[in-house]
């Protein structure tokens, strides 16, 4: 078997509803879908949710990336000798994780529809379905208990809400929030950057009776030593995600004990391969691992659930990130009942996007 062709598509996608984090607000989402065909059949489908401050890239260069660097390298190659390929684009896509993404994507749909077994049992097969929670933006208090008791409607047993704008205008949200939904949904708060060490400790003193689930990425990416801090004194659990980009970046925090969790976004680990070498790390420092998502097609969700499917080390899931996205040509690529996402449980990642 032989790659014969590798070809981009980038698809506009609005969200229903934008949202805000600490740092901007959202609208829309642009995917880059990539596709790579064989000379004998099997077509691989993978797909890169670029973000400038998150990843440094944008559809642009992804487009780019695909047409003048991943075909050349690619063409002609055995599509099943993962590894070797995509070794072969981590130096010239170094800068480029959602890109390297979408073409670890497809390649691993191509190796689970010649196998011939949905890719969470090619990968290990721990789980059949896991929990996700459902992100809250940065609203007015009462915008923000509407949206929950909108989600806890809808089934879900899970809520992340954005802050890191207002200190205590987060503190009333979580106060009120966990009033009305009560004591059996489980409550995550990420700042995105939004705090000093100090103010981060101020606000889990204060909302000590939330009981909140963990506390994501308070401080900002670029001082891990002072989320090492917050992580010391803090009696809940402390999670990276901006902090954690790479392999590299999980030893760093493994071995000081900066954080208690990390979580893993195939757009920023550069995709499935590096997500699995990653837990191993988290693992053996006794990390429990979350696989979130950034603002991606139902068909880049589905990758990350094949991935914490796999592995028992995969505890939570944030997989939301396809949820209002009007316009998915994937939107059939998960199954979302009562909070819990399934796969298509079809050869692959299990969905072939109409484009």
């Amino acid at each position: 078997m032989k790659i014969t062709r590798v070809d981009a598509v980038p698809v506009d996608m609005k969200l229903a509803e934008p949202y805000t984090i600490a740092y901007e607000t959202i609208d829309s989402a642009r995917n880059v879908f990539v596709r790579i065909e064989t000379d004998t059949g099997p077509v691989g489908w993978g797909c890169a949710a670029p973000d400038l401050e998150v990843t440094g890239e944008t559809s642009e260069s992804v487009v780019t990336a695909v047409l003048d660097v991943i075909e050349s390298l690619l063409r002609g190659s055995d599509p099943l000798r993962t590894a070797m390929l995509l070794e072969r684009l981590r130096g010239p896509l170094a800068s480029q994780p959602s890109a390297r993404a979408a073409v670890d994507m497809a390649l691993h749909d191509i190796l689970g529809k010649t196998a011939g077994l949905p890719l969470w049992k090619l990968l290990g097969g721990y789980r059949h379905r896991i929990r996700t929670s459902v992100t809250i933006g940065i609203l007015p208090s009462d915008e923000t208990v509407m949206q929950a008791r909108h989600w806890i409607d809808r089934g879900f047993r899970s809520l992340k809400l954005k802050g890191g704008k207002d200190l205590d205008s987060d503190v009333e949200r979580l106060m009120r929030v966990r009033a009305e939904v009560g004591p059996r949904v489980g409550l995550r708060f990420d700042a995105n950057q939004g705090y000093t060490a100090e103010e981060t400790l101020d606000l889990v003193a204060r909302v000590k009776s939330v009981r909140l689930e963990l506390i994501e990425q308070p401080t900002p990416k670029g001082d891990p030593e002072m989320m090492g801090r917050v992580t010391a004194a803090a009696p809940l659990p402390i999670m990276a995600d901006e902090s954690l980009m790479n392999l590299r970046d999980a030893f760093r925090l493994a071995r000081k004990g900066l954080v208690d969790m990390v979580n893993v976004k195939l757009m920023k680990v550069g995709g499935i391969g590096d997500a699995l070498q990653i837990n191993g790390v988290a693992r053996a420092a006794g990390f429990e691992v979350m696989v979130g998502c950034m603002d991606e097609s139902a068909y880049a969700i589905a990758a990350g659930l094949h991935y914490a499917l796999a592995r028992p080390n995969v505890e939570l899931a944030d997989l939301d990130g396809h949820i209002g996205l009007v316009g998915d040509p994937a939107g059939g690529a998960v199954r979302l009942k009562d909070g819990y996402l399934y796969p298509t449980n079809r050869p692959g990642i299990g969905f072939v996007p109409e484009l």
